[in-house]
């Protein structure tokens, strides 16, 4: 019998830490460590976050720039796209996509900064390897299907594309708001920007700690993934890693900015806009 009693306390105890490991992967908890990106990445099981992302409006881009590929450090190839500086310039911004994938909208955001900030090269990075999502079952599957090391292998090959000369900022939204942080950790001293629209904050302090600029967080006060906790948390972790970062939260949801969400909220994505524009703007001096 108290054999019996040990073993059912041992089960107890592992289904305890077995529920405690779930709860640590739900969608309102903070994932911590170098693999936080993947942790965002299973959110896509989330039917509230699905549903929270609306299938994009029909959109046809056609104005400049054009694909591109590059070598990626994994020893495989990379794509992204394009606008070059009229004028010959070692100065990069990196978009980085939501969970659609390098769409037309997409490209028509690069666009924009093209237009707004002559001097610096645009390129926006396909991390989906070709694949663009058109409802949230699939981008769900294209998010959950990103690994870490290949994410971070298109970006390093694009930096590398870029120069050992050129001078890197990114900005992302959502799931591109996460890597954008990553790749302002893997530009290391030839970063000069970071934003990130309510994307998933790195939780090591160390890693923080290596970062060479500071970082624009713009967020959601209603999102309920990268919520009010996370963002302070994340404050604290820079501040603990002796960094900078300035936030600024929105009355809104999640994907309040995002370019291809038929919630798309105008007053408020514009004024985002403005603040990571001034902010690109004064890093990459354009």
């Amino acid at each position: 019998m108290k054999k019996l009693l040990l073993l059912l306390a041992a089960a107890f105890s592992l289904g305890s830490a077995a529920a405690q490991t779930t709860s640590a992967l739900s969608c309102c908890a903070r994932p911590t460590g170098p693999n936080a990106t993947e942790a965002f990445a299973m959110l896509a099981t989330d039917k509230d976050f699905s549903g929270g992302h609306d299938a994009p409006l029909p959109y046809s881009y056609a104005g400049e720039g054009q694909p591109i590929t590059f070598k990626t450090t994994d020893g495989q190839t990379g794509h992204g796209f394009e606008i070059k500086s009229a004028k010959p310039s070692n100065k990069y911004l990196f978009v980085i996509h939501e969970w659609w994938g390098l769409n037309d909208y997409i490209k028509k955001e690069a666009a924009t900064y093209a237009q707004e900030m002559p001097g610096v090269n645009i390129i926006a990075l396909d991390l989906y390897d070709g694949q663009v999502a058109t409802t949230p079952e699939e981008a769900g599957k294209l998010m959950q299907g990103v690994k870490t090391e290949r994410a971070a292998a298109i970006i390093k090959g694009a930096q590398l594309y870029a120069g050992p000369k050129a001078q890197f900022a990114s900005v992302g939204w959502c799931f591109g708001g996460g890597w954008s942080l990553q790749s302002a950790l893997l530009g290391g001293k030839q970063t000069a920007g970071c934003v990130m629209y309510y994307g998933m904050p790195e939780k090591d302090v160390a890693k923080l700690k290596t970062l060479n600029s500071d970082v624009l967080g713009l967020f959601a006060e209603q999102d309920k993934w990268i919520n009010p906790e996370v963002v302070k948390q994340f404050e604290k972790d820079m501040a603990a890693a002796g960094k900078k970062v300035t936030v600024k939260e929105y009355p809104a949801d999640h994907a309040f900015a995002n370019p291809s969400n038929p919630k798309y909220n105008k007053e408020l994505a514009t004024d985002a806009h403005q603040k990571a524009l001034a902010y690109l703007k004064a890093r990459l001096k354009a």
